[in-house]
């Protein structure tokens, strides 16, 4: 049994995307659910999120969407999660995926995506939670951003140490990897107040 019960996945919602993109969110889903991990993401079904929800679904996993609603009433809302949560506002919809998961995971994704990333890496920043950050680089996507993030470092409006908030990962074998072998999260992590 693994150590991670649930990862949360932030990715887009578009499906007119590279196909290695798609198919890294069909490999995650599939294998999330063969590892017996859970999936907690954005409730859609289009783009990558219904790739992903699509394939952990098929593979017989969990699947936890959590949609505001706003996108769930405009015909958004994937039909088979194994339990979607409607919540008010886009803030409490990332305050409930972070605490329904003791991961996260960032595959490649547009602006909604890096907001969600950039928030948790903010919480984990200031102590709000522990829990490990993995940055799918799928072909390169993210090494712009990881370029950007180094210069704000040399700059000095961010300290060295921000780089390891988070961990960059080139495949989705080696998010695997890291998922498998990371330790039981803290218990006093359980319950953070976002």
């Amino acid at each position: 049994m693994p150590n991670i019960r649930r990862l949360c996945v932030y990715c887009g919602s578009s499906g007119a995307v590279d196909r290695q993109y798609r198919a890294a969110a069909t490999e995650l889903g599939t294998r999330l659910a063969a590892a017996g991990i859970g999936v907690v993401f954005g409730g859609g079904r289009i783009g990558l999120m219904g790739l992903l929800a699509d394939a952990a679904l098929a593979a017989g996993g969990e699947v936890i969407g959590v949609i505001p609603a706003r996108l769930r009433d405009a015909e958004l809302a994937h039909p088979g999660a194994t339990e979607l949560l409607v919540v008010e506002s886009m803030h409490e919809r990332k305050r409930v995926m972070a605490e329904k998961a003791e991961a996260f995971a960032i595959l490649p994704g547009g602006i909604g995506t890096l907001d969600e990333m950039f928030e948790t890496v903010s919480w984990k920043q200031l102590g709000l939670h522990g829990k490990p950050i993995l940055l799918a680089d799928i072909g390169g996507y993210w090494a712009p951003l990881c370029a950007l993030l180094d210069d704000i470092v040399t700059k000095g409006f961010a300290q060295p140490e921000a780089r390891e908030l988070f961990r960059v990962v080139p495949t989705i074998t080696a998010l695997m990897a890291i998922l498998e072998a990371e330790p039981p999260p803290p218990r006093d992590i359980d319950t953070v107040l976002f």
